[in-house]
């Protein structure tokens, strides 16, 4: 039984296009939930996972699989619809899971002939055994699976030429932000894998730079942290030899051993959510954890530096609290908390999310001409009105922003930063750079992405700048 297992490429996504531009190597994840199913899969399955993220094959030279397992975000969605429609084509079957499949199961049945809900692991051998006996049901709901006994992803189903490898160590997030698909997808417990099993698994990696994908490695609780402390401490003594970057929230500067336990274990980058400059705008986000405390981020940010870590924070705009000239206050802000990468995204409702929900009963998506408009939901473009933002003044903004914090003087001010503090001046350089050449894409995809979806705004004044509402309200309710 041959079994395929596809991560579909997203064409809008210019920081995917990997031929197109040589830094875009740094910025390609391995699809690591495929990964994982493999891992899951009996012996008697052949096995091949195809990231189109490197190039798309030619489907039809490859041997004829038996079935094929597509994941997708939101964004990916419309391609993993074309693969699946070539294959079911052929009288191949085709199963779907992913953040896409759990949070739009119905568009996706439509589909594929099985869909899996949640998280695989525990219902992954069903799927198999009924597709090998050719009685796929059309759903299969995983829940939330327990991390222990998981086996290891299958590192070695990949080719070689990615920067980063990948391992997770830790689901669910408790924060539940209002934008963000994590707690409706994995729950708000924070469920973590073994540490032996996480130790092993480093070593089957075979790039020497990994990105642990955990939504939150460390957690929030002080429980959260010991475990921390001792997955770093397993890993520093297991001498992996490995560079690794995570995502943490902004506690992870409050302990100078966790700090310290981290960088002497591989840590060489985290990112961190600030989302928005303003006390309001994070309430608005319901980042209730960035508000606890008076906390000095500028210091904060020089304490994790301190142990040679790089810090890259992730701002959004087009919060209802966001006015004319928030891509500066951005870039600003970002400029004084000392940040060596700034990650800057429009606000964007995905689906399963409580902004979906507000923004939709809101009639404020305008790009909802689905699944064809799933395309454009990857973050890079505004696919909602903003209440102080038109279309041209929010890609101004977030293309101001880039520009201003990407800029020569900037850099050469953050390289010489880490110079004098002794960390990685080379790294800052080549990370921004290649953050400055992507830039410039977005900016030429904003302007076709206006050239192509402004008519859609046409005939609506809401939002303008400075928050007037004088929209056409048959027009906005037709939205």
């Amino acid at each position: 039984m041959r079994l395929c297992l596809i991560n579909p490429s997203n064409p809008l996504a210019t920081v995917v296009r990997v031929n197109e531009n040589r830094w875009n190597r740094f910025r390609v994840w391995k699809p690591l939930g495929l990964m994982v199913l493999a891992g899951l899969t009996p012996s008697e399955w052949e096995i091949s996972i195809v990231d189109e993220n490197l190039g798309a094959p030619d489907y039809a030279a490859m041997p004829r699989p038996d079935l094929v397992g597509i994941t997708a975000f939101t964004s990916q969605a419309n391609r993993a619809y074309e693969v699946a429609a070539h294959f079911r084509r052929h009288g191949v079957p085709v199963v779907m899971g992913g953040i896409h499949a759990t949070t739009c199961a119905d568009e996706v049945a439509e589909r594929v002939d099985a869909v899996v809900t949640g998280e695989a692991e525990a219902v992954w051998r069903q799927v198999l055994d009924d597709a090998g006996h050719g009685n796929l049901r059309r759903r299969y709901d995983g829940g939330r699976a327990e991390l222990n006994g998981v086996p290891p992803a299958r590192h070695d189903l990949l080719p070689t030429g990615y920067f980063f490898g990948a391992i997770q160590t830790t689901r669910g997030c408790p924060l539940s932000c209002s934008f963000c698909s994590v707690t409706a997808v994995n729950g708000a417990r924070y469920r973590q894998r073994p540490i032996a099993d996480v130790v092993r698994e480093f070593r089957l990696v075979r790039e020497l730079a990994v990105l642990v994908v955990d939504d939150n490695l460390i957690g929030t609780r002080p429980e959260h942290i010991a475990r921390a402390k001792d997955l770093f401490r397993a890993m520093a003594d297991a001498h992996l030899r490995k560079q690794w970057i995570a995502q943490v929230t902004i506690n992870f500067a409050d302990d100078e051993e966790l700090l310290s336990l981290a960088a002497s274990a591989g840590c060489k980058g985290v990112f961190i959510g600030f989302e928005s400059p303003t006390r309001d705008g994070l309430q608005e986000l319901g980042k209730r954890f960035n508000l606890q405390g008076d906390r000095d981020i500028p210091a904060s940010v020089r304490r994790i530096q301190r142990h040679k870590i790089q810090v890259a924070g992730s701002f959004v705009i087009g919060l209802d609290v966001d006015g004319a000239g928030i891509g500066r206050r951005v870039a600003e802000t970002a400029s004084r908390y000392g940040v060596d990468m700034l990650n800057v995204l429009f606000l964007t409702p995905l689906p399963g999310t409580r902004l979906w929900d507000q923004m939709n009963a809101e009639k404020r998506i305008v790009l909802n001409e689905f699944p064809g408009d799933w395309a454009h939901y990857t973050l890079g473009f505004p696919v909602v009105r903003y209440k102080h933002l038109s279309l041209d003044d929010s890609i101004d903004e977030v293309d101001a922003c880039t520009r201003e914090f990407y800029s020569t003087p900037r850099i050469v001010r953050r390289v010489g930063r880490d110079l004098g503090g002794r960390r990685q001046p080379l790294s800052s350089l080549v990370s921004s750079l290649a953050a400055r050449r992507n830039a410039r894409l977005s900016c030429e995809a904003h302007a076709d992405f206006k050239r192509d979806q402004g008519k859609r705004w046409n005939g609506c004044t809401y939002p303008v700048a400075g928050g007037d509402s004088r929209e056409n309200p048959l027009l906005f309710r037709s939205l």
